[in-house]
C-alpha cells in the first residue's frame, strides 16, 4: 500500500463498504447470468459470461466489421457529444430565457409543450429523409432527445430563484445584467446540471436506438449485425459496451457536477 498515492488510499478507505457492495452486486449478476446460460436452450440462447467477456476483450484488437470496439465506441461518443453540446447551448439559453421573461415563455412554451411528448425515436424516419444516412441524422435525434430535459431544468432553475435576493439586489442598485450573472444564473446551475445528467443518459440511449435502426458503425451497429448473423455473443458484447460507456458517462458527469457545484453542497 505504500506505493499507492495517499489520495487513492484515502479514497479506498472512505469507499470500502460501497466497493464491497459493488463486488457483491456484480457477483450475483454474473452468477444469475451463468445459471440462465446453463438452463437456456432452443431459441432462448444465452451465451455464458466467460465466452462473452472473452469476445469483448478480443474486440479491442480484432475488428467487428471494419472497426475495433474502441473505434465503434469513439464513433458513437462523437455523435452523442455533438448532439448533446448543441442541445446544452440551445436548451440552457431557451430555458433561462423562458424563466426570466414572461414574453419568451408565452411564445415558446406552447411549441415546446407540443414537441416535448414526442419520443426521439419517432423522429428517426424524418431525420433520415432530412439528413441522409450518415451521422447527421443521429446527431439530430440526440439533440431532440436531450434538448427537452435541459430546457425544463434550466427553466425551473431560473424560475425558482429566491425573489428576496432579487429584490435586495434591485434596492442596492444592481443592474439587470448583474442580477442575472450574480444571482439568477448561479442559482440555476444545480438545476441545469440535474437536467444535463438526465439528458446525457437519454442522448446515449437515443444514439444507440438510431444506430440499431440504421447505421454502418457504432455500438448499436454491433448489436444489429449480431442479430442479422444470429451471433448471440456479439449481441451481448454490444450490450456490455453500451452499459460500460453509459456508466462512464454518468460517472464523469457526476464528477464534473460535484466539482463545479461544490459551493451548493457546502451551502446545504
Amino acid at each position: 500500500m505504500s506505493r499507492i498515492p495517499a489520495k487513492l488510499q484515502r479514497w479506498f478507505r472512505q469507499n470500502r463498504q460501497a466497493l464491497l457492495w459493488v463486488v457483491i452486486s456484480f457477483s450475483c449478476l454474473l452468477a444469475a447470468w451463468q445459471i440462465a446460460s446453463m438452463a437456456s436452450g432452443g431459441r432462448l440462447q444465452i451465451p455464458p459470461p466467460l465466452e462473452v467477456f472473452q469476445a469483448f476483450f478480443t474486440a479491442f484488437v480484432k475488428p467487428i466489421g471494419q472497426n475495433t470496439i474502441l473505434e465503434h465506441a469513439a464513433i458513437s461518443l462523437g455523435r452523442v457529444l455533438s448532439g448533446f453540446a448543441v442541445a446544452t447551448v440551445v436548451g440552457v439559453v431557451l430555458g433561462i430565457a423562458m424563466g426570466v421573461s414572461d414574453a419568451v415563455y408565452a411564445i415558446a412554451n406552447p411549441i415546446f409543450e407540443f414537441v416535448r411528448p414526442i419520443p426521439p425515436i419517432a423522429w428517426i424516419p424524418l431525420s433520415i429523409l432530412w439528413f441522409g444516412l450518415g451521422s447527421a441524422n443521429k446527431v439530430f435525434i440526440i439533440f431532440i432527445g436531450s434538448f427537452t430535459y435541459i430546457t425544463i431544468n434550466s427553466y425551473e432553475g431560473a424560475r425558482n430563484v429566491d425573489p428576496q435576493l432579487i429584490g435586495a439586489a434591485q434596492m442596492l442598485g444592481a443592474s439587470r445584467l448583474r442580477i442575472f450573472t450574480k444571482i439568477i444564473f448561479p442559482s440555476a446551475v444545480p438545476y441545469i446540471f440535474a437536467g444535463l445528467q438526465i439528458a446525457l443518459g437519454v442522448s446515449w440511449a437515443a444514439d444507440v436506438a438510431a444506430e440499431i435502426i440504421y447505421s454502418q458503425s457504432g455500438v448499436g451497429w454491433i448489436i444489429t449485425m449480431g442479430m442479422n448473423n444470429g451471433n448471440y455473443t456479439q449481441i451481448m458484447v454490444g450490450i456490455i459496451a453500451i452499459g460500460v460507456i453509459g456508466y462512464l458517462l454518468s460517472t464523469v458527469m457526476r464528477a464534473v457536477e460535484g466539482r463545479l457545484c461544490r459551493w451548493n453542497r457546502q451551502a446545504k
